[in-house]
């Protein structure tokens, strides 16, 4: 395994800047912070472009979330910075800004240093949190090199939460009463989600208490079956403070890491407590966009009964990554081989193949969980690997990726990952962790945090490495960033099968590729054969945009971009505006919380 590459692409160092930290850096930390926000609050009350640029760097990045472009964009270097302030400001009317006591002079590098802050402003019509990085430059004065716009909430129309939420005595059949209108929606919803799962039920329950109506049309059952129809063995493999869900958090009682049915309980309780509008058993069969820009939705019910929405302003589509099809490649002489061959989405037990050789192929999480759940059992299984792996143990590892950077306070030097038990509350760490933009990510940051987990593990990856199981680090030596953020898959949070492998319960072959089944096994591209009664792929699903083509044509997905991958500005299509009116896709949570320190 050659060793990962540490290329200096954007990492702000000392020595590139030019800069010496003071020796008193921690003491003054918050003067200097507190000074740089009253030249920016000085030159955007005025509209001062000019002075504005004047306290960035060069190279700086402007990330903004919803405050300013009702998008989300990287804005890379001043003259980019430039046009986007001259396009929004005028149109934005910042009136206020205020300053808060939140600044930590941080370390992230022993050759790279900066202060964190945050401050408020409001627009006409927003309430707004900016975080900044500011860096010494070799004048002395400090200049940002990040900053971070995010949308917090619309002035008009603030969260049914707090002071806010309802303030009437309701008795319960009144509740029931209006509950059940709700449910039957005999007026178009102003929005339609196409899935039950995490994602659109966080996002329903955003949209509920800000007032805003959505149906979600789920065709499993019950809420929480596409995590029961997973195999036994399943688990988060997050630590739960990574997963919490809008207004209701896991209790302190909940486990690390959540068994898959728990999970399940908890999606299910979860709509129904905060009252969510969930049809079951039932599925959008086809959608239209109107001329006038809002779409038509026809729901079967669960009752068959088929219903038509006109005028829905946004239709969501939250059903996960993937089409929900397993992917099984086509092998050569398929026909002979007497075995049988499923997709891990198949996969339920290992009781079934007792007495059984069994051939797992996909070396991501669900193929290690699978050979590991079979291996626990005795059974003969080996994994086979297609191309190498990114092996991360998140036990050991967390204080890597668990959160932006390790929180440093400049009162006291301490450190913990902004993740973590007793860790800052979620939206604080979110806030600090989507203020990173991704551009400096993948420029250095996560390939110096993935030379730092390698370092860590590096007798366990020797380990894998002497049985013949190949390991990388990841997708331009990034670790997990990319290969989630491009990939969708290509690793493995250890929870237990790197040992099974080591100790050889777990057979491996790598190296090559499967050329064509046999009668009793397969045969592989070097010449080798394996025995096995089952082949089961854990090779992934198709491409997210199915869903789309499925229900609003080809057109219509012809025109979305690709789901996984970023563009030039870091950025992915989710939880963003497709080029279509009113359509959009929504996956996962923490788009960029994988941002590794060392």
């Amino acid at each position: 395994m050659a060793p990962p590459t540490t290329p200096q692409f954007r990492i702000p160092t000392l020595d590139k800047l030019g800069a010496t930290l003071p020796a008193d850096i921690e003491i003054h930390a918050a003067r200097i912070a507190e000074g740089w926000f009253k030249e920016f609050a000085q030159a955007i009350s005025i509209g001062d472009t000019e002075a504005l640029l004047n306290i960035f760097c060069e190279d700086a990045l402007w990330r903004d979330v919803y405050a300013f472009t009702w998008d989300i964009r990287t804005f890379d270097g001043s003259a980019k910075i430039k046009s986007f302030l001259e396009a929004r400001l005028p149109v934005t009317e910042i009136h206020t800004l205020e300053w808060k006591d939140f600044v930590r002079y941080q370390k992230p590098f022993p050759d790279t240093a900066w202060i964190l802050g945050l401050f408020g402003l409001e627009t006409r019509v927003t309430s707004c949190t900016v975080v900044f990085r500011i860096v010494p430059t070799s004048t002395g004065k400090w200049k940002a090199y990040t900053i971070f716009t995010n949308l917090d909430n619309l002035t008009r129309y603030p969260e049914l939460i707090g002071k806010h939420r309802r303030q009437d005595a309701l008795p319960s059949d009144q509740w029931s009463q209006e509950r059940q209108q709700e449910m039957n929606y005999k007026q178009s919803p102003p929005v339609i989600i196409v899935g039950a799962g995490l994602s659109g039920l966080a996002l329903a329950a955003r949209l509920k208490y800000l007032g805003v109506p959505a149906l979600l049309v789920e065709k499993d059952a019950r809420i929480g079956d596409s995590w029961r129809k997973r195999y036994d063995s399943l688990c988060l493999h997050f630590p739960i403070w990574f997963d919490h869900m809008p207004y209701l958090p896991f209790p302190p009682t909940w486990p690390r890491y959540t068994p898959a049915l728990k999970m399940a309980e908890w999606l299910e309780c979860y709509a129904r407590l905060l009252d969510l509008n969930v049809w079951t058993s039932s599925t959008v069969v086809k959608s239209a966009l109107e001329d006038h820009g809002k779409w038509t939705v026809q729901v079967q019910r669960s009752d068959s009964q088929m219903v038509t929405y006109h005028g829905v302003s946004h239709f969501v589509i939250a059903t996960g990554q993937g089409d929900s099809i397993g992917s099984i490649p086509r092998i050569s002489n398929e026909s002979s081989f007497q075995g049988s061959i499923i997709h891990s989405s198949q996969y339920k037990r290992a009781e079934p193949y007792r007495g059984k050789k069994v051939l797992v192929i996909g070396a991501g999480n669900s193929g290690h969980d699978i050979a590991s759940d079979l291996a626990k059992e005795g059974i003969d299984v080996t994994l086979l690997q297609r191309s190498s792996t990114f092996v991360m143990n998140l036990d050991k590892g967390w204080k890597y990726i668990g959160g932006a950077f390790e929180l440093v306070s400049s009162m006291n030097g301490s450190r913990a990952a902004l993740y973590h038990e007793g860790g800052p509350p979620v939206e604080t760490a979110d806030l600090l962790t989507h203020s990173m933009p991704h551009l400096l990510l993948e420029g250095g940051v996560a390939q110096r945090g993935t030379r730092a987990v390698m370092a860590d593990q590096k007798d366990l990856l020797a380990a894998l490495n002497k049985v013949g199981y190949r390991t990388n680090s990841g997708v331009k030596d990034a670790g997990i960033l990319l290969n989630l953020k491009q990939r969708g898959g290509g690793h493995y949070f250890d929870v237990g099968a790197t040992k099974l492998i080591i100790d050889r319960e777990i057979k491996v072959k790598s190296g090559t590729q499967i050329k064509a089944y046999e009668e009793h096994g397969v045969q592989f591209e070097d010449g080798s054969s394996l025995d096995a009664d089952v082949v089961i792929f854990a090779t992934g699903a198709g491409d997210m945009r199915y869903f789309i083509r499925l229900l609003c044509g080809d057109d219509i997905a012809d025109r979305c971009p690709p789901m996984l991958g970023l563009n030039v500005e870091g950025e992915m299509s989710w939880f963003r505006p497709l080029p279509v009116d009113g359509l959009w896709y929504m996956h996962g949570q923490h788009s960029n919380a994988f941002a590794i320190s060392s």
